[in-house]
């Protein structure tokens, strides 16, 4: 490659980049950017080693959008934000802030040294969810580029299988408060298709303790929500419609 291929082909690169986001070699060498090539820019300090498969660009500040945007581009994969993050990032509700980040995605998901530098990144991985089906996904813009997150509808009910070990059953059911706005066939096609009875069960109490008109337009009678109690919250109350036990504050 002679010297003007060369500079076009840098330039093509750089002018591609959005600032703040990563490139792993797997997506660089689809685009036709040899090892060699990649060694070449980082030489010439146009690029640097984010972490080891990855690069960004020299001296920029990669944001923990960017990382996902970047595992995202590499190729087909199931990880995204989602839970309580996917919710804040759409601006539902005026519930206070976490600085944590929550990512889902399949348990064949790996990516633990391209996450393991961001600070407060919580990822879960489970097969609960139809996370195959991208309708039930969404874009977020951030600085300059576009990330995959969770629907409202899908984040909700992540947020809920958090429950209780990253997040308070009380606290969930405030967040469910605002969510008012639930299209009711996205909320449908998830509750036949997750496969958690926690979720599906506390989902519809927190629906109907919140007095969402969209429960109006479900049909459950094609939702399984299993047999059996199952206990949420200690020293709760059992609500016998969904056999599960809720705080004793919220239960009506």
């Amino acid at each position: 490659m002679n010297s003007i291929q060369n500079t076009t082909k840098i330039n093509q690169l750089i002018k591609s980049w959005p600032r703040g986001t990563i490139k792993t070699v797997k997506e660089l060498e689809r685009l036709g950017y040899s090892p060699q090539l990649l060694k070449r820019y980082k030489n010439s300090r146009w690029i640097e080693l984010y972490t080891r498969g990855a690069y960004k660009l020299f001296d920029d500040k990669v944001s923990w959008e960017g990382v996902i945007y970047g595992l995202q581009n590499r190729n087909k994969t199931s990880l995204h934000a989602g839970a309580r993050t996917a919710l804040e990032l759409k601006g539902y509700g005026h519930f206070a802030r976490v600085t944590k980040k929550y990512l889902f995605g399949n348990r064949g998901e790996s990516y633990n040294v391209l996450l393991k530098k961001l600070q407060n990144i919580v990822f879960k991985k489970t097969e609960v969810f139809p996370y195959h089906e991208e309708k039930f996904f969404t874009k977020y813009k951030a600085e300059g580029f576009e990330i995959g997150i969770s629907s409202p509808e899908l984040a909700a009910m992540e947020m809920i299988y958090l429950i209780p070990s990253e997040q308070s059953f009380n606290e969930a059911t405030l967040i469910m408060e605002s969510l008012s706005t639930l299209r009711p066939k996205m909320v449908q096609q998830l509750l036949e298709k997750c496969k958690s009875y926690k979720v599906k069960r506390i989902f519809m109490w927190m629906a109907e303790i919140n007095n969402h008109t969209w429960i109006n337009d479900l049909d459950l009678t094609k939702v399984d929500f299993g047999k059996g109690k199952l206990s949420v919250v200690k020293n709760g109350i059992f609500n016998k419609k969904y056999n599960i036990t809720v705080p004793k504050e919220n239960e009506r």
